[in-house]
């Protein structure tokens, strides 16, 4: 027999009688009754012991049921039911505590108000007064609790960071981009020193450059001056984009210039330049593009099951994967109504500074979001709560080997615990580990008593 069938089936028998080891103590029990001469024969000078199975003398992976030799002779070796106390005889009832009945060792529907076997010559367990209860509650005998690691922990009150972490991009603020475009057409009789990456100030000369319909409207301003006419004149030369600089030099000198100088909006970057000198180009037709990197935005695509945690103003840590050791921090200003449909994520927007300009558009970066309200809240170790699907529940334990199941109702997770926010009081105790023997005997009793509700044990 191989050691993994022989193994489980050792296991079976003493998870089921509850650490009884029926086999052991009762060799008439044995299920190879066809050699308990050779058993006994093996256990000759050991009244107290009786045989689980035997090993092979090697320490090999070869178990036998019955006494067994090696190829060249050597007889198995015998493990005694003393060396492995957990497989002990079943216990037997104290004498100040009544049997209510006995139930079936394999969990099934079936009772008896006698010591029974079952098919397989196992016996019976029985249920002594105060174990089945009906108020839900579950009652462990202390050597199993011992035995099986049920550990217990008081549920307090603690701070859950709950990180949320998503990867991004940087990329410029909308709102402070400016395009530099003629409103007519233009002949460019130079453009200054400036290429895409330059660093330009507000004001700063860009071009200059012939408008035909600008040097009619300064030829008529220069001349009527700030009257009514004139007033008109202005308005043209406004409308055609011609900087303020240079209406008012126009008003000051009362002279028509032949070409007109366009400055940057703005302080920035120049992102883009698409003119050169002697270059025609038309109305509305994009020069230069500056844009203002002191501000800049993250946008980051956070998990479609994170996303509805987010809000407008929450603050978020980002690290530029191109600035090691630096953390930059800022809000969440916009939450994009729509998931995408291919990655299953949500898009948001978080506004940093960036005075020394060390995020750079397109560069990647990974946010942090910590969605925890910041205050104790009371929790309990996730490894405490048994999810059942439909439901989440825990075990809180009553002393005396009494555990009562209560239903939950979760909250925030974190650091390996999660909020409670019914279902449990601050300072009960509940089991943290070994949890799920506590379910499996629950459930077990449950079914039994579910079977034989509103009849009387036979």
């Amino acid at each position: 027999m191989s050691r993994t069938s022989w193994s489980l089936a050792a296991l079976a028998a003493v998870a089921v009688a509850g650490g009884g080891g029926f086999v052991a103590g009762r060799a008439d029990l044995w299920p190879f009754n066809a050699s308990k001469t050779q058993v006994d024969a093996a256990t000759a000078g050991k009244p107290e012991a009786a045989v689980l199975y035997y090993e092979d003398p090697d320490g090999k992976s070869d178990y036998s049921p019955v006494p067994k030799k090696t190829t060249d002779g050597r007889d198995y070796r015998p493990i005694m039911a003393p060396e492995e106390p957990a497989k002990a005889a079943p216990a037997v009832a104290p004498a100040d505590r009544k049997i209510k009945y006995y139930r079936n060792p394999m969990g099934l529907p079936d009772t008896s108000q006698k010591p029974k076997k079952d098919s397989m010559g196992m016996d019976y367990i029985p249920v002594y007064d105060g174990e089945d209860t009906d108020d839900g509650s579950v009652k462990v005998s202390v050597g199993r609790i011992q035995r099986t690691g049920v550990q217990t922990e008081a549920v307090s009150e603690r701070v859950i960071q709950s990180l949320v972490r998503a990867p991004g991009t940087i990329q410029l603020d909308e709102r402070r981009v400016s395009v530099i475009a003629l409103r007519a057409e233009a002949f460019v009789e130079k453009v200054e020193d400036v290429t895409t990456g330059s660093q330009v100030r507000k004001g700063q000369q860009l071009l200059r450059a012939y408008m035909p319909a600008a040097v009619a409207a300064a030829a008529q301003y220069s001349v009527t001056g700030p009257s009514a006419n004139g007033n008109g004149a202005r308005q043209r030369l406004m409308n055609l984009g011609v900087p303020e600089g240079v209406i008012k030099d126009i008003e000051r000198k009362s002279d028509t210039p032949i070409a007109m100088i366009w400055t940057a909006p703005r302080d920035g970057i120049v992102t883009e330049r698409n003119v050169v000198e002697g270059q025609r180009v038309d109305a509305g037709q994009v020069l230069f593009r500056v844009a203002d990197v002191s501000v800049v935005w993250a946008m980051i695509d956070v998990a479609e099951r994170d996303f509805s945690s987010l809000a407008v103003g929450q603050t978020v840590s980002i690290r530029a994967k191109g600035q090691v050791g630096r953390v930059f921090a800022g809000p969440i200003t916009a939450l994009y109504p729509q998931i995408n449909r291919e990655t299953r994520t949500g898009r948001a927007r978080v506004e940093l500074a960036n005075k020394d300009t060390a995020l750079l558009p397109d560069m990647y970066v990974d946010a942090e979001i910590d969605k925890g309200s910041g205050a104790s809240v009371l929790a309990v170790p996730e490894s405490a709560v048994i999810d059942t699907g439909g439901k989440q529940m825990a075990f809180v334990d009553k002393g005396e080997g009494r555990f009562e199941p209560r239903d939950l109702v979760l909250g925030a997770r974190g650091d390996g615990y999660v909020e409670i926010r019914s279902g449990v009081e601050k300072g009960e105790s509940i089991v943290v580990a070994a949890n799920f023997l506590i379910d499996a005997e629950s459930n077990l009793r449950a079914a039994a008593k579910s079977f034989t509700a509103g009849e009387a044990p036979k």
